[in-house]
């Protein structure tokens, strides 16, 4: 079923506990109220949460281009034009509603031609309790930590799912370690930031976008 997009209303927003359980009650509760509540809420009926924001920063190695470039056969899941920088960014989520996850969608503006967008979609299933799939079958078992004042996602292993069956990738064919974290700056500012490193090639990818919430 097509998923619609529309604004989110008071009464579209459920409590949820899906991060609360991944990391526990008394990490949980460390966390910025800002935080728990942008982690803490369900959306329902296909609406979505949208952030507005502005890339700050990014850069990137020789074999972080290649990589990033090759990326974009599978939808491009890596930001890849470093023209993007103080360009608008926007993020929305939507809720799932065939299945137990969120569709993220991440726009970033580039100096010409038309914005990278970024499709995955997170499943609160697997060995570490959250995946993301971000294309061709690719996904990516994640683990979720406590960082200074907001949340980390650290990628355990990748997989490659093949309708019901889900190979385990080795290491030597992954593509680094992934590292997203969003910390909160207060006054309703937070901070995306992603890390992409390899042991062999060093920190391939860095972004970091700045972003304010659009409703209370």
């Amino acid at each position: 079923m097509k998923q619609v997009c529309r604004q989110i209303h008071p009464q579209d927003v459920v409590p949820d506990y899906r991060f609360h359980d991944l990391v526990g009650e008394k990490a949980w509760n460390t966390l910025p109220v800002s935080v728990r509540r942008r982690f803490g809420k369900r959306l329902k009926g296909g609406a979505s949460v949208v952030y507005q924001g502005v890339v700050v920063s990014m850069r990137r190695n020789l074999a972080g281009f290649f990589l990033s470039q090759l990326a974009r056969l599978i939808g491009g899941p890596l930001p890849h034009d470093l023209s993007s920088v103080r360009q608008p960014a926007v993020v929305s989520v939507t809720e799932d509603c065939a299945g137990d996850g969120q569709f993220w969608i991440r726009q970033y503006g580039r100096a010409s031609g038309f914005p990278q967008v970024i499709h995955s979609s997170k499943r609160f299933s697997g060995p570490t309790g959250i995946e993301e799939y971000i294309g061709a079958g690719l996904g990516i078992a994640l683990r979720v930590g406590i960082n200074q004042n907001g949340l980390s996602f650290k990628s355990d292993h990748y997989f490659l799912q093949i309708r019901n069956r889900k190979l385990r990738l080795p290491a030597w064919l992954s593509p680094g370690a992934l590292t997203i974290s969003h910390r909160d700056l207060g006054e309703t500012r937070f901070l995306f930031s992603l890390t992409l490193k390899s042991r062999l090639f060093g920190e391939l990818v860095h972004q970091d976008a700045l972003f304010h919430d659009m409703e209370q």
